[in-house]
C-alpha cells in the first residue's frame, strides 16, 4: 500500500477531519491508562507520511511501559528516524481492556505518532526479546487485520521484519516472519531499507523482495531455507532452498560503539514506565563467561564507549529529556574499564541539578558496593546480587566466578554503607543440581541475615527478598544441550526452598508452569507455530503477565498439535545433534560451547578471557575485531561476576 492510499483511510478527505482519529479518541475513556495510546510525547517524531519512501511500524509485542524502556527499541527509532526517507512510528501492545474495545469498534491496530494503520506501513519491525511474548506477535499481526502466515500475504502488504535476542532462534515464529536481522541492527537497519526502496521503486513480486533481503549480511529470511527431519523427529538439516542463498547466517555486530550516532532525544513518556530514565549505554557484551547465559554469546566480544564521549551523551541526555536518573546500561556496568572516573564525573556534575546515577547490574564484590555508594550519593535505592547457585560446586558448573566469601564481603560493605535493603537473585534446576545445592542455598540467605545482624546490630530489620527463577536452557550457550528439569520436580525443589527459607524473607518465584513453555520454545523448531497459533486462538496473549497466563491453554494446543512438549524442553540432546538453529552463527563457535559444556560437567571454571588467556570462542576473528585479552575490568579478578550473567 502506498502512503497516499494509507492517508486516505484514515482522513475523511471532504472535512478534513480523521476518522480513525476520532474512533480511537471515542475509546480512552473506557480504557485504563488511556495515555498509553495518545502519542504526542515529547521528542517524539512525527513526518508526512506523504513526503518519505518508507513507513516503518517499530513494533514491540509489550505494553507501553515496557516497551517504552527498551533501549534497542529507542535506538532504532531514531537511526530510522534521522533518514529523510523513512518515518518510523511506535506500536506496542494494547492491554487487554483496549484490545476488547477495538475488536468491538472495528478499529485496526494503530501507530501513536499519526494513528495511521500498521497494515498500511510498508514494513512492519518487531522487536523479539522473550519466548513468552510470542503470543503477542500473532495479536499484533490479527489487530492490524494481516494474515498471520507469511506464504498468505501479499505485494499490499507489509514486510514483517523482526529482530532482538530472539532472532538467534526465531524457528517457532519461522512460518510467520517474512524476515529476520540476526544481531545488531543499527548497521542492518539502514542496508533493508536500501534493498526495500529499490524494490518498491521496481515494482517486483515479494519474492525478488526476498532474495534481495537474505543477500543482506546477518538478514534471515526463513521462507528461502528448508527443514528436514530424521525418522525419529530430530531435525536433520536446515538448508537454502534456492540458490544463491547463505548456508548459514552470520549475526550483525557493531565494531565501533563510538561511531554511531547515539539517541540523545529520547521520547519523554506521558505516564511512569518500567525503566523511567535517561540512559547511556557505556558498553557492549561480556566476557564472564556463564555458561546458562545467551546474552553472554550473543553480543561477544565486549566494546566500550570512551569515557568523553559516554560523559557527552549524559550530559545530552539529561538537557534535553529532563529525567532526574541517569543509567549506565551493559550487561555487566562495574566491568566498565573506566567506571571509577567517569561514575564520578557525572555524579559530581548532577548532584547539583539532582540527578541521580544507576548502575543497573553490579558483580559481587566490594569495590561494586563502594562505587554503588559513590553514584548512590543522590538518591539510594536497593542492591541486587546475583549468586545464581548455593554452593561452591555449582557455580563452578555454570562459571559463575564468585565465591561466599565474596557474597559475605559485598554484603557486610553494603550494610556498612548503610543499605537496609538487598535482593538476592538464585536459580533453581541447574545442571548437575541437586538438594544439598538448594540447601546451600537457604545457607547463604543465613548467612547475609548473620551479617546484617553482626553490622546493624539494634537497627532496623533488614528488607531482603530472594527471587528463585526455575533454569531456561537456551540456544547458543554451553547448556544448550542441557534438559529443563521435569515441571515436577522443579515445582518440587521451589516448595523446598519455600520451607527453608525464614519466613521473615520476602520470598518471589516464577511460575515453573510458564518456564517450561519458555524452554519449550527457546529450543523448539518450525513445527511449533502450530502450538503458537493454537495457544493464541485460544486466547493466549500477555504469558509473561500471571493474571493471564492459562497453561491448561498451552497443553490444549500441545495436544492439537500432536507436539509432545517434553521433547523440546526435557529432553538430553546428544552432541551430535543438529539444532534447529544451527543455520543461525552468532560469531561465537559451536565447538567452543561444547567444550564450555564438558568443563561445567567436570567442575572446571573458564576466567574471564579479559583477565588471562583467550578462551578461543572464535568471535573476534570471524567478525574482525581485535581480541579483548589483558583489558582488566576495574577491581576485578577471577572471582568477580556480573549480576546479570
Amino acid at each position: 500500500m502506498t502512503a497516499d492510499f494509507v492517508w486516505g483511510l484514515v482522513w475523511d478527505m471532504p472535512s478534513g477531519e480523521g476518522c480513525l482519529a476520532r474512533r480511537i479518541e471515542g475509546l480512552l475513556p473506557r480504557v485504563g491508562k488511556p495515555a498509553r495510546y495518545v502519542g504526542g510525547e515529547w521528542n517524539s517524531v512525527r513526518k508526512d507520511p506523504g513526503s518519505v519512501e518508507v513507513l516503518f511500524a517499530l513494533a514491540f509485542p509489550e505494553v507501553y511501559e515496557i516497551g517504552m524502556s527498551h533501549l534497542g527499541s529507542i535506538i532504532l527509532y531514531h537511526e530510522l528516524n534521522r533518514r529523510s526517507d523513512v518515518a518510523c512510528e511506535r506500536v506496542y501492545s494494547p492491554w487487554v481492556d483496549m484490545e476488547a474495545e477495538m475488536r468491538r469498534a472495528g478499529v485496526p491496530l494503530f501507530t501513536l505518532e499519526s494513528r495511521l494503520p500498521v497494515a498500511g506501513f510498508d514494513i512492519i519491525g518487531i522487536s523479539m526479546q522473550y519466548e513468552m511474548n510470542f503470543t503477542n506477535v500473532l495479536n499484533l499481526l490479527d489487530l492490524a487485520g494481516l494474515p498471520l502466515r507469511s506464504a498468505e500475504r501479499g505485494p499490499g502488504h507489509p514486510l514483517v521484519l523482526a529482530g532482538g535476542p530472539c532472532a538467534f532462534n526465531p524457528e517457532p515464529l519461522a512460518d510467520f516472519l517474512d524476515a529476520v536481522v540476526v544481531g545488531e541492527a543499527e548497521e542492518a537497519i539502514h542496508e533493508v531499507i536500501e534493498v526495500y526502496g529499490a524494490w518498491k521503486r521496481e515494482g517486483t513480486g515479494r519474492a525478488s523482495l526476498f532474495r534481495a533481503l537474505a543477500a543482506v549480511p546477518g538478514v534471515y529470511v526463513p521462507s528461502l531455507y528448508r527443514v528436514d527431519y530424521n525418522p525419529d523427529g530430530t531435525v536433520a538439516q536446515v538448508r537454502p532452498s534456492v540458490s544463491g542463498v547463505p548456508e548459514r547466517v552470520v549475526r550483525r555486530a557493531v565494531k565501533d560503539l563510538n561511531h554511531l550516532d547515539y539517541p540523545t532525544r529520547p521520547i519523554v513518556p506521558h505516564l511512569e514506565i518500567v525503566h523511567d530514565r535517561a540512559m547511556v549505554e557505556i558498553f557492549r557484551g561480556c566476557t564472564r563467561g556463564c555458561r546458562f547465559c545467551q546474552a553472554g554469546t550473543i553480543y561477544r566480544p565486549v566494546r566500550e564507549r570512551s569515557p568523553g564521549r559516554v560523559q557527552e551523551l549524559a550530559r545530552a541526555l539529561v538537557d534535553r529529556t529532563g529525567h532526574q536518573e541517569l543509567s549506565l546500561a551493559s550487561l555487566s556496568a562495574t566491568d566498565y574499564s573506566a567506571i571509577e572516573d567517569t561514575a564520578r564525573a557525572l555524579v559530581d556534575e548532577g548532584l547539583g541539578r539532582g540527578v541521580g546515577i544507576s548502575l543497573p547490574s553490579l558483580r559481587i564484590d566490594a569495590f561494586s558496593v563502594g562505587l554503588a555508594r559513590q553514584v548512590q550519593r543522590v538518591r539510594k535505592t536497593g542492591l541486587t546480587f546475583a549468586p545464581e547457585a548455593g554452593t561452591q560446586r555449582l557455580r563452578d558448573v555454570i562459571n559463575k566466578g564468585v565465591t561466599a566469601d565474596d557474597l559475605r564481603e559485598a554484603v557486610v560493605s553494603a550494610f556498612a554503607n548503610g543499605w537496609r535493603a538487598l535482593k538476592l537473585y538464585f536459580m533453581v534446576g541447574l545442571p548437575t543440581e541437586d538438594y544439598s545445592d538448594l540447601d546451600g542455598i537457604a545457607e547463604l540467605v543465613r548467612g547475609v541475615e548473620r551479617a546484617y545482624r553482626e553490622a546493624c546490630s539494634g537497627g532496623p530489620p533488614l528488607r531482603l527478598l530472594v527471587s528463585l527463577a526455575p533454569f531456561v536452557p537456551k540456544a547458543h550457550t554451553p547448556f544448550q544441550w542441557e534438559p529443563q528439569l521435569a515441571l515436577e520436580e522443579l515445582e518440587a525443589r521451589q516448595a523446598y526452598l519455600r520451607q527453608l527459607i525464614p519466613r521473615r524473607v520476602r520470598l518471589s518465584w516464577h511460575d515453573a508452569r510458564l518456564s517450561r513453555v519458555e524452554a519449550t520454545f527457546a529450543r523448539g523448531d518450525r513445527r511449533l507455530g502450530e502450538v503458537l497459533q493454537g495457544a493464541w486462538e485460544r486466547g493466549a496473549r500477555f504469558d509473561s503477565w500471571s493474571e493471564h497466563f492459562s497453561y491448561e491453554r498451552w497443553l490444549e494446543a500441545y495436544d492439537r498439535a500432536g507436539i509432545d512438549p517434553a521433547a523440546y524442553a526435557n529432553r538430553r540432546r546428544p552432541p551430535e545433534e543438529v539444532f534447529p538453529w544451527d543455520h543461525l552463527d552468532p560469531g561465537v563457535e559451536k565447538r567452543f560451547l561444547w567444550r564450555e559444556w564438558e568443563r561445567a560437567r567436570a567442575g572446571v571454571p573458564t576466567p574471564d578471557c579479559r583477565l588471562a588467556r583467550c578462551a578461543a570462542c572464535g568471535v573476534c576473528g570471524q567478525l574482525g575485531m581485535e581480541p579483548v585479552t589483558g583489558h582488566r575490568p576495574p577491581g576485578g579478578g577471577e572471582a568477580a561476576s556480573s549480576a546479570s550473567g
